[in-house]
């Protein structure tokens, strides 16, 4: 089991389509704008998540994702097993079998990987919801769209002459 960049942020995406589940799908471009995660990056993370059967996706105008089952019935845990490539013990047994010197610490490692896991399946996606909700809303306000391009400078308002006509007519006195 590893905890990773990768799982805080599929949980993190997991909070914000749960959070907007009445309004419908959500779209991955909105969820990469609100929490600046890349568009790239979520696709890879909710495909993950859509093999694992936690989110379904909606094609189309308006489309995206909402969540697969109850949100009381996801875990953390869940989410961090969709997301990463699993640590199997078998092969951490194996692994430590072949050297002497890991094998002594590899029943500490496998029970706290147990202990970790326990916890991660206590917490529900529902609970992180309500913790969010009581904290003020939305995970993230949206951010705003960045502009295309710079905008203009202000002309300056100067009062002087623009030619080398128009300042030989200051420079010499009216007859």
């Amino acid at each position: 089991m590893r905890l990773t960049t990768k799982g805080r942020s599929a949980v993190t995406a997991m909070i914000d389509v749960a959070l907007r589940e009445a309004d419908g799908p959500v779209s991955l471009s909105s969820l990469s704008a609100r929490h600046g995660i890349s568009l790239s990056y979520l696709e890879l993370l909710f495909g993950k998540l859509r093999r694992a059967e936690l989110v379904s996706a909606t094609r189309g105008p308006g489309g995206g994702y909402s969540l697969a089952r109850p949100v009381d019935s996801i875990t953390v845990a869940d989410i961090i097993l969709a997301i990463e490539e699993g640590y199997d013990d078998e092969l951490a047994a194996r692994d430590d079998a072949a050297n002497p010197q890991k094998c002594s610490t590899s029943e500490l490692w496998a029970q706290a990987n147990r202990q970790i896991m326990e916890f991660l399946g206590s917490v529900s996606l529902r609970s992180l919801v309500n913790d969010q909700i009581a904290k003020g809303g939305p995970v993230r306000a949206a951010a705003k769209p960045k502009p295309l391009h710079k905008p203009l400078p202000r002309p300056l308002n100067v009062v002087a002459p623009n030619s080398v006509f128009a300042l030989g007519k200051l420079a010499i006195p009216k007859r």
